[in-house]
């Protein structure tokens, strides 16, 4: 008899979790997120059209974000530079990098562990954005436009 008994309360205990625990990566506006995929692939192709490609420096602590950006276009005085954590959204980090000369931009940065980290540079205004990978075993990589 213990053992039925077991199992009504393990399929209880399954029931509660899944009803209180809320996937995240579920979308439920659809035509909302098809229209930002849809920006954001435009974000992208203004940035091929301008040629930016940029290489990120990270200081050995980890503290500190320095990038080089190159382009026909023209280059803003700021950049924003975001961390996107592969699986836990409360861990982003989104740091403003100001230029320090022609072309080099910093930015403080305090992240969370992790293996790694997607990353987007834009401009302020959202006109154009380059992406990339960062293992954070690596002290530079490189951000370029998404292509496709």
């Amino acid at each position: 008899m213990s053992g039925p008994a077991v199992v009504v309360v393990a399929s209880f205990v399954t029931l509660y979790l899944a009803a209180a625990g809320a996937d995240p990566l579920v979308v439920d506006n659809y035509y909302k997120e098809g229209l930002a995929i849809n920006r954001m692939l435009e974000r992208d192709r203004a940035a091929l059209e301008q040629d930016y490609r940029a290489v990120v420096l990270i200081s050995p602590a980890r503290t500190r974000a320095r990038i080089q950006l190159t382009g026909k276009g023209a280059l803003p005085n700021e950049l924003r530079l975001l961390f996107v954590h592969p699986t836990k959204a409360g861990r982003d980090l989104q740091v403003t990098a100001r230029q320090t000369q022609a072309g080099w931009y910093e930015a403080p940065i305090e992240l969370a562990s992790a293996a790694r980290w997607d990353v987007q540079l834009e401009d302020p205004g959202a006109h154009w954005r380059l992406t990339g990978d960062w293992y954070t075993g690596d002290t530079s990589f490189i951000l370029e436009p998404r292509r496709g």
